[in-house]
């Protein structure tokens, strides 16, 4: 399989894995997810995915507010099962956010998104595509359950501020603890 996942926000790269060498620069693969989003942004894929077949490449897409979701795959790749694995991480996803499915929740839960897209595809091998099974398998690597929960919290807010950082480099962070 050469499936590439793909998340965007307002055409700017939100979380990508690419299982191919199809485009073996980072330019060339910026160049591919532009292409991709150009030719999709107009689009009506909001309540079901939509299939689409762009330069021998297929490709299934969804939006949800200002989310995109892409899995792109060969021309002699199936696309029900390239949808499959769209809808399985959508769901996962859905889940992990808690049926709020935005910018800045999916900015917030990077790493849950990330850790969804590997339990999803491994070198290029589909492992899963059920979404709460997927949801499941990311909670359950997400946290240290030997850890205390003192340390659990403080890992918690370390992610959300290095998030926070990617996006905001200049921004102030505090915390309050409330009794």
């Amino acid at each position: 399989m050469e499936e590439k996942l793909l998340i965007f926000v307002q055409g700017k790269r939100v979380a990508v894995k690419y299982y191919s060498d199809d485009w073996p620069t980072n330019n060339a693969k910026l160049a591919f997810e532009k292409f991709v989003f150009t030719k999709t942004v107009k689009t009506n894929a909001r309540t079901e995915a939509e299939v689409t077949l762009l330069e021998n490449n297929i490709i299934i897409y969804k939006f949800v507010q200002d989310l995109h979701f892409f899995v792109t795959g060969g021309e002699d790749e199936n696309e029900l099962i390239l949808a499959s694995v769209l809808q399985g991480f959508f769901d996962a996803v859905t889940l992990l956010l808690r049926s709020n499915v935005d910018k800045r929740e999916a900015l917030e839960n990077l790493d849950l998104i990330l850790l969804c897209l590997d339990e999803i595809v491994d070198g290029g091998m589909i492992l899963e595509t059920n979404g709460p099974l997927i949801a499941e398998k990311v909670t359950s690597h997400s946290l240290d359950a030997d850890a205390p929960l003192s340390e659990q919290v403080m890992q918690l807010c370390f992610d959300l501020v290095c998030v926070w950082e990617a996006i905001e480099p200049n921004a102030t962070y505090f915390m309050k603890a409330t009794a």
